[in-house]
Protein backbone atom coordinates (compact mmCIF):
# COMPACT_ATOMS: atom_id res chain seq x y z
CA UNK A 1 0.00 0.00 0.00
CA UNK A 2 1.08 3.64 -0.72
CA UNK A 3 -1.25 5.78 -0.32
CA UNK A 4 -1.97 9.41 0.42
CA UNK A 5 -4.92 11.02 2.37
CA UNK A 6 -5.00 15.14 2.66
CA UNK A 7 -6.91 15.19 5.92
CA UNK A 8 -7.03 18.89 6.29
CA UNK A 9 -5.86 21.03 3.11
CA UNK A 10 -6.62 24.71 4.94
CA UNK A 11 -4.74 27.48 6.54
CA UNK A 12 -4.91 29.64 9.62
CA UNK A 13 -8.44 30.91 8.14
CA UNK A 14 -10.95 28.93 9.54
CA UNK A 15 -13.70 26.80 7.47
CA UNK A 16 -16.11 24.45 7.82
CA UNK A 17 -14.61 22.99 4.00
CA UNK A 18 -11.05 22.95 4.39
CA UNK A 19 -9.63 22.09 8.15
CA UNK A 20 -6.18 22.44 9.15
CA UNK A 21 -2.81 21.24 7.83
CA UNK A 22 -2.88 17.79 7.92
CA UNK A 23 -2.23 14.60 5.62
CA UNK A 24 -1.95 10.88 6.14
CA UNK A 25 0.85 8.81 4.62
CA UNK A 26 0.22 4.88 4.54
CA UNK A 27 3.65 3.42 3.35
CA UNK A 28 5.72 -0.13 3.99
CA UNK A 29 2.64 -0.71 6.54
CA UNK A 30 3.26 2.10 8.52
CA UNK A 31 0.65 4.97 9.08
CA UNK A 32 2.51 8.38 8.88
CA UNK A 33 0.65 11.80 10.29
CA UNK A 34 1.74 14.67 8.58
CA UNK A 35 1.17 17.74 11.14
CA UNK A 36 -1.98 18.14 13.47
CA UNK A 37 -3.45 21.19 12.23
CA UNK A 38 -7.39 21.88 13.70
CA UNK A 39 -9.71 19.26 12.96
CA UNK A 40 -6.83 16.62 12.92
CA UNK A 41 -8.56 14.27 14.89
CA UNK A 42 -12.11 14.74 13.55
CA UNK A 43 -10.52 13.89 10.03
CA UNK A 44 -8.47 11.00 10.61
CA UNK A 45 -11.80 9.34 12.09
CA UNK A 46 -13.00 10.43 8.67
CA UNK A 47 -10.26 8.92 6.84
CA UNK A 48 -11.14 5.31 8.82
CA UNK A 49 -8.51 5.40 11.48
CA UNK A 50 -7.57 6.99 14.62
CA UNK A 51 -4.70 7.52 16.45
CA UNK A 52 -4.51 3.98 17.84
CA UNK A 53 -3.47 3.24 14.07
CA UNK A 54 -0.87 6.25 14.06
CA UNK A 55 3.14 4.94 13.77
CA UNK A 56 4.70 8.54 13.76
CA UNK A 57 3.71 11.92 13.58
CA UNK A 58 5.92 13.99 11.37
CA UNK A 59 5.95 17.82 11.67
CA UNK A 60 7.11 20.57 8.83
CA UNK A 61 7.86 23.31 10.90
CA UNK A 62 6.67 25.55 14.30
CA UNK A 63 3.65 27.08 13.02
CA UNK A 64 0.57 27.25 14.89
CA UNK A 65 -1.65 26.13 12.28
CA UNK A 66 0.65 23.01 11.82
CA UNK A 67 0.51 22.35 15.62
CA UNK A 68 -2.32 23.73 17.33
CA UNK A 69 -3.96 20.00 17.57
CA UNK A 70 -1.02 18.08 19.27
CA UNK A 71 -2.69 17.68 22.22
CA UNK A 72 -5.91 16.68 20.97
CA UNK A 73 -4.32 13.74 18.90
CA UNK A 74 -2.67 13.04 21.94
CA UNK A 75 -5.59 13.05 24.44
CA UNK A 76 -7.58 11.32 22.06
CA UNK A 77 -5.31 8.85 21.30
CA UNK A 78 -5.51 7.84 24.88
CA UNK A 79 -9.48 7.91 25.06
CA UNK A 80 -9.27 5.39 21.82
CA UNK A 81 -7.09 2.78 23.96
CA UNK A 82 -3.63 3.70 22.40
CA UNK A 83 -1.17 1.27 24.30
CA UNK A 84 2.16 1.97 22.93
CA UNK A 85 4.01 4.98 22.94
CA UNK A 86 3.66 7.95 20.12
CA UNK A 87 6.66 8.61 18.46
CA UNK A 88 7.21 12.51 17.22
CA UNK A 89 10.01 13.49 14.47
CA UNK A 90 10.28 17.38 13.83
CA UNK A 91 12.93 20.52 13.51
CA UNK A 92 13.99 21.70 16.42
CA UNK A 93 12.27 23.23 19.16
CA UNK A 94 9.37 20.61 18.43
CA UNK A 95 10.95 18.77 22.15
CA UNK A 96 10.47 22.06 24.18
CA UNK A 97 6.93 22.13 22.38
CA UNK A 98 6.41 18.97 23.33
CA UNK A 99 7.39 18.97 26.92
CA UNK A 100 5.20 22.29 27.42
CA UNK A 101 2.13 21.47 25.38
CA UNK A 102 1.96 18.26 28.26
CA UNK A 103 3.33 20.11 31.14
CA UNK A 104 0.53 22.50 30.78
CA UNK A 105 -1.79 19.81 31.06
CA UNK A 106 -0.94 17.69 33.44
CA UNK A 107 -3.16 18.31 36.59
CA UNK A 108 -6.17 18.05 34.08
CA UNK A 109 -4.41 14.90 32.26
CA UNK A 110 -3.64 13.23 36.17
CA UNK A 111 -7.31 14.22 37.03
CA UNK A 112 -8.73 11.94 33.72
CA UNK A 113 -6.15 9.14 34.61
CA UNK A 114 -7.17 8.90 38.18
CA UNK A 115 -10.71 8.95 37.21
CA UNK A 116 -11.02 6.45 34.21
CA UNK A 117 -8.81 4.24 35.49
CA UNK A 118 -7.89 2.61 32.28
CA UNK A 119 -5.06 -0.21 32.03
CA UNK A 120 -2.48 1.59 29.93
CA UNK A 121 -1.06 5.42 30.21
CA UNK A 122 1.74 4.47 27.91
CA UNK A 123 0.35 6.81 25.19
CA UNK A 124 1.27 9.80 27.58
CA UNK A 125 5.00 8.22 26.87
CA UNK A 126 6.42 9.92 24.16
CA UNK A 127 9.75 9.65 22.19
CA UNK A 128 10.41 12.91 20.28
CA UNK A 129 13.58 13.29 17.72
CA UNK A 130 14.75 16.26 16.33
CA UNK A 131 16.78 16.88 13.04
CA UNK A 132 18.60 19.03 11.86
CA UNK A 133 19.76 17.42 8.54
CA UNK A 134 17.77 15.58 5.62
CA UNK A 135 19.09 12.53 6.49
CA UNK A 136 16.39 9.58 6.47
CA UNK A 137 14.16 9.15 9.18
CA UNK A 138 12.98 5.20 7.91
CA UNK A 139 15.51 3.66 5.53
CA UNK A 140 13.99 0.20 5.69
CA UNK A 141 12.88 -1.55 2.08
CA UNK A 142 9.42 -0.84 2.08
CA UNK A 143 9.19 2.79 3.04
CA UNK A 144 12.11 5.38 2.88
CA UNK A 145 11.40 8.90 4.92
CA UNK A 146 13.35 11.70 4.59
CA UNK A 147 12.54 15.85 5.48
CA UNK A 148 13.67 18.24 3.08
CA UNK A 149 14.39 21.84 4.14
CA UNK A 150 12.27 24.32 2.86
CA UNK A 151 12.01 28.44 2.42
CA UNK A 152 9.69 29.69 4.74
CA UNK A 153 11.85 32.38 6.70
CA UNK A 154 11.48 33.81 8.85
CA UNK A 155 9.86 30.53 10.41
CA UNK A 156 13.56 28.58 10.32
CA UNK A 157 14.22 25.69 10.16
CA UNK A 158 11.09 24.30 7.48
CA UNK A 159 10.84 20.98 6.24
CA UNK A 160 8.86 19.23 3.51
CA UNK A 161 9.11 15.47 3.25
CA UNK A 162 10.15 12.64 0.89
CA UNK A 163 8.09 9.36 0.82
CA UNK A 164 9.60 6.19 -1.20
CA UNK A 165 8.09 2.94 -1.54
CA UNK A 166 7.34 0.23 -4.17
CA UNK A 167 9.53 2.27 -6.57
CA UNK A 168 7.41 5.11 -6.27
CA UNK A 169 7.88 8.62 -5.09
CA UNK A 170 5.81 10.95 -3.14
CA UNK A 171 6.64 14.81 -2.28
CA UNK A 172 5.06 16.88 0.55
CA UNK A 173 6.39 20.23 0.49
CA UNK A 174 5.22 21.71 3.90
CA UNK A 175 4.82 25.75 3.92
CA UNK A 176 7.15 27.43 1.42
CA UNK A 177 7.96 30.07 -1.17
CA UNK A 178 9.40 28.67 -4.22
CA UNK A 179 12.67 26.62 -2.90
CA UNK A 180 14.73 25.01 -5.38
CA UNK A 181 16.12 22.57 -2.68
CA UNK A 182 12.11 21.47 -2.80
CA UNK A 183 12.35 21.19 -6.48
CA UNK A 184 16.03 18.95 -6.77
CA UNK A 185 14.58 16.96 -3.97
CA UNK A 186 11.13 15.89 -6.04
CA UNK A 187 12.85 14.99 -9.47
CA UNK A 188 10.42 12.68 -11.13
CA UNK A 189 7.86 12.26 -8.15
CA UNK A 190 5.13 10.68 -8.93
CA UNK A 191 3.20 13.14 -6.69
CA UNK A 192 3.87 16.50 -5.41
CA UNK A 193 1.75 18.14 -3.09
CA UNK A 194 2.15 21.35 -2.92
CA UNK A 195 1.13 24.51 -0.78
CA UNK A 196 -0.74 27.01 -3.21
CA UNK A 197 -1.17 31.09 -2.19
CA UNK A 198 -3.89 32.54 -4.70
CA UNK A 199 -2.26 35.73 -5.89
CA UNK A 200 -4.74 38.89 -5.90
CA UNK A 201 -7.33 37.55 -4.68
CA UNK A 202 -7.24 38.31 -0.58
CA UNK A 203 -8.59 41.52 0.47
CA UNK A 204 -7.64 44.40 3.10
CA UNK A 205 -9.91 44.70 5.58
CA UNK A 206 -10.07 44.65 9.15
CA UNK A 207 -7.05 44.51 10.96
CA UNK A 208 -5.56 43.58 7.76
CA UNK A 209 -2.69 45.50 6.24
CA UNK A 210 -1.38 45.98 2.65
CA UNK A 211 2.58 45.39 4.11
CA UNK A 212 0.79 42.60 6.03
CA UNK A 213 -0.44 40.88 3.45
CA UNK A 214 2.85 41.12 1.11
CA UNK A 215 4.65 39.79 4.08
CA UNK A 216 2.28 36.23 4.01
CA UNK A 217 2.59 36.24 0.57
CA UNK A 218 6.22 36.07 0.62
CA UNK A 219 6.74 32.99 2.07
CA UNK A 220 4.63 30.99 0.38
CA UNK A 221 3.92 29.91 -2.94
CA UNK A 222 1.76 31.65 -5.42
CA UNK A 223 -0.70 29.78 -7.56
CA UNK A 224 1.18 31.70 -10.82
CA UNK A 225 4.21 29.76 -9.46
CA UNK A 226 3.03 26.63 -8.24
CA UNK A 227 2.69 24.95 -11.66
CA UNK A 228 6.86 26.13 -12.71
CA UNK A 229 7.38 24.48 -9.19
CA UNK A 230 5.89 21.17 -10.60
CA UNK A 231 7.22 21.41 -14.06
CA UNK A 232 10.84 22.39 -13.02
CA UNK A 233 10.54 18.86 -10.52
CA UNK A 234 9.17 16.95 -13.42
CA UNK A 235 6.24 15.78 -11.30
CA UNK A 236 3.81 13.34 -12.75
CA UNK A 237 1.03 14.91 -11.10
CA UNK A 238 0.78 18.25 -8.76
CA UNK A 239 -2.23 18.28 -6.21
CA UNK A 240 -2.71 21.69 -4.13
CA UNK A 241 -3.15 22.05 -0.54
CA UNK A 242 -2.53 24.80 2.24
CA UNK A 243 -5.11 26.79 -0.15
CA UNK A 244 -5.10 30.58 0.84
CA UNK A 245 -7.73 31.23 0.86
CA UNK A 246 -9.43 28.03 1.28
CA UNK A 247 -12.72 29.85 -0.46
CA UNK A 248 -10.54 30.02 -3.60
CA UNK A 249 -11.63 29.53 -7.19
CA UNK A 250 -11.01 25.84 -7.99
CA UNK A 251 -11.10 26.39 -11.49
CA UNK A 252 -9.03 29.65 -11.46
CA UNK A 253 -6.28 27.46 -9.20
CA UNK A 254 -6.38 25.08 -11.87
CA UNK A 255 -5.79 27.22 -14.69
CA UNK A 256 -3.05 29.32 -13.01
CA UNK A 257 -1.01 25.81 -12.46
CA UNK A 258 -1.71 24.57 -16.46
CA UNK A 259 0.04 27.65 -17.78
CA UNK A 260 3.41 25.64 -16.84
CA UNK A 261 2.55 22.89 -16.26
CA UNK A 262 1.21 19.74 -18.76
CA UNK A 263 0.55 17.21 -16.17
CA UNK A 264 -2.95 16.03 -13.83
CA UNK A 265 -3.31 19.23 -11.48
CA UNK A 266 -5.90 18.30 -8.66
CA UNK A 267 -7.30 20.86 -6.23
CA UNK A 268 -6.80 19.07 -2.83
CA UNK A 269 -10.09 18.56 -0.55
CA UNK A 270 -10.48 16.98 2.65
CA UNK A 271 -10.33 13.30 2.95
CA UNK A 272 -9.23 12.88 -0.70
CA UNK A 273 -6.90 10.26 -1.27
CA UNK A 274 -4.63 9.25 -3.76
CA UNK A 275 -3.00 5.56 -4.23
CA UNK A 276 0.02 5.78 -5.91
CA UNK A 277 -0.06 2.47 -7.25
CA UNK A 278 -3.49 2.24 -8.81
CA UNK A 279 -2.94 5.47 -9.89
CA UNK A 280 -6.16 6.75 -8.63
CA UNK A 281 -7.84 9.82 -6.57
CA UNK A 282 -11.12 9.09 -4.56
CA UNK A 283 -12.75 11.95 -2.87
CA UNK A 284 -16.01 10.74 -1.54
CA UNK A 285 -17.27 8.03 -3.71
CA UNK A 286 -16.00 9.44 -7.01
CA UNK A 287 -12.78 7.89 -8.20
CA UNK A 288 -10.80 8.92 -11.33
CA UNK A 289 -7.23 8.18 -12.91
CA UNK A 290 -4.35 10.42 -13.22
Amino acid sequence: MFKVTLLGTGCPAVSTCRYGAATLVQCGGKNLLVDVGSGVTQRLVGAGLTGVNIDALLITHMHSDHLVDLYQFIISSWHQSRDVPQQIFGPPGIKNFVAETMALWQTERDLRIAFEQRTSVEAFNINVTEFTSENELFADSDCRVRPIKVEHEPVEPAYGYVFEASGKKLVLSGDTRHCDNLIAAAQGADLLVHEVFVHGTMEISGTRSQAGLEAVRSYHTLSSEVGKVAAAANAKTLALTHIVPPNADRAALIADAKKDFAGPVVVGEDLMCFDLLAGTVQHGDVVWAV
